[in-house]
């Protein structure tokens, strides 16, 4: 019999079952939140500018053709054939690789900070739009920009595509990698981000953008060849120009690093995730 309380008051109402728990995430959930973050990234980034996805190209061919100018007036030929805006573009679109992809991941966490207040989106989720968007970006411009570059110029060139896809490659898992782990160390420690900025303002100098290591004494190219992002611009070369082959490039050691610190970086992303949404300094 069901207890009617005390007399006279009207009977207790049975107690509510809990409500069902949903469990698991909907279905194809990451995926929208993915497809949403990459077009917030794209009409924050080109959208609200003049020019918008132009910018993309005109900044890295002015770089070159700049490059290209002012070394010509001071030296005959380049160090490999004789375009120097093919030389210049090899070294600077795969040295942009690495540095574009480094400063869009190690700032992902800040720029879309506000949208991790949702519990559907995480640092890692803005980790990887970033790096879908840019990475695409970037080879869709390298693309461009050097296929242009060999039709001006007349050119003719044996690409190895393995090469050129391993140094994208290479350069994209370096600048994700390191720049994943810098996310997190640039939140924690801001000092960092200035330490960084100061320590990297010569790696576009010592990653033989334009010159090749051999041009350099013995002793200097074994303190630079340290230097990962060289690595990647040398197996570039290498895939446009076939009497180019030098011998101290080592994927294992690039790629090594550029896996070792996304790993890392994931892991503290996940681990503290509330502390990076939101800081408490």
């Amino acid at each position: 019999m069901a207890d009617t309380g005390a007399p006279g008051s009207p009977p207790l109402s049975p107690p509510l079952s809990p409500a069902p728990q949903i469990i698991g995430r909907p279905r194809f959930q990451w995926l929208r939140v993915q497809f949403a973050l990459i077009l917030r990234e794209m009409t924050t980034t080109y959208s609200k500018s003049t020019g918008g996805y132009a910018w993309a190209i005109l900044e890295p061919l002015g770089a070159i053709t700049l490059l290209a100018l002012v070394f010509s007036a001071m030296i005959r030929t380049p160090s490999l054939g004789t375009s120097f805006m093919l030389f210049y573009g090899t070294g600077y679109l795969t040295y942009q690789m690495y540095s574009q992809l480094h400063a869009s991941v190690s700032g992902a966490v800040g720029f879309n900070r506000s949208l991790m207040q949702y519990p559907a989106v995480t640092p890692i989720d803005a980790v990887i739009s970033r790096s879908i968007l840019n990475f695409l970006t970037l080879c869709m411009t390298s693309f461009l920009l050097l296929t242009g570059i060999i039709l001006f110029d007349g050119l003719q060139v044996n690409l190895d595509l393995v090469n050129i896809l391993s140094a994208l490659g290479m350069a994209a898992l370096l600048g994700v990698g390191i720049g994943t782990l810098n996310c997190v160390l640039f939140t924690f420690f801001p000092t960092w981000q200035r330490i960084w900025g100061i320590a990297m303002r010569p790696l576009f100098i010592l990653s033989g953008v334009f010159y090749i290591p051999e041009d350099l004494p013995a002793q200097a190219r074994a303190v630079l060849e340290w230097n990962p992002v060289m690595h990647c611009v040398a197996r570039m070369r290498s895939g446009f120009y076939g009497a180019y082959r030098p011998d101290f490039i080592d994927p294992i050691y690039v790629c090594g690093i550029g896996a070792s610190t996304l790993v890392i970086g994931l892991y503290l992303l996940r681990r503290h995730k509330s502390d990076i949404v939101n800081p408490k300094f």
